[in-house]
């Protein structure tokens, strides 16, 4: 299974984040996440801090592309294999850092991805 780091996390059942962080756990995903608040979700403990979270495998963008740059370094240190962009996050500078540093990303929607099984 993929461990996965959600930046830009919720609380509230109505928001993507809340949705994908659910999904993941119920694929058998191994979360963490991080927000602008400290919350616990799901038994996951949110961060707001910039934690470095050991062996991601993918980050996963629930932050639009006016608040990342902030992320940038971060996500960088901690190597995933992959950034997602899910709709509303793209962001072609921080496509550009990614390929510079040889990070795979997709544009794409983290819960279709999961529930077509292309995660």
């Amino acid at each position: 299974m993929k461990k996965t780091l959600i930046i830009g996390a919720s609380d509230k059942p109505e928001r993507y984040a809340y949705k994908a962080l659910h999904l993941l756990q119920s694929k058998g995903h191994k979360v963490e996440a991080i927000a602008r608040r400290q919350m616990r979700i799901s038994g996951v403990e949110v961060q707001k801090d910039k934690v470095q979270f050991e062996d991601l495998h993918t980050v996963t963008l629930y932050l639009s592309a006016r608040f990342q740059p902030e992320y940038y370094d971060y996500i960088l240190q901690l190597k995933p294999k992959r950034v997602i962009f899910n709709p509303g996050t793209e962001n072609p500078e921080l496509v550009k850092i990614l390929e510079e540093n040889n990070i795979a990303y997709e544009i794409a929607c983290n819960l279709v991805m999961l529930h077509t099984n292309q995660y």
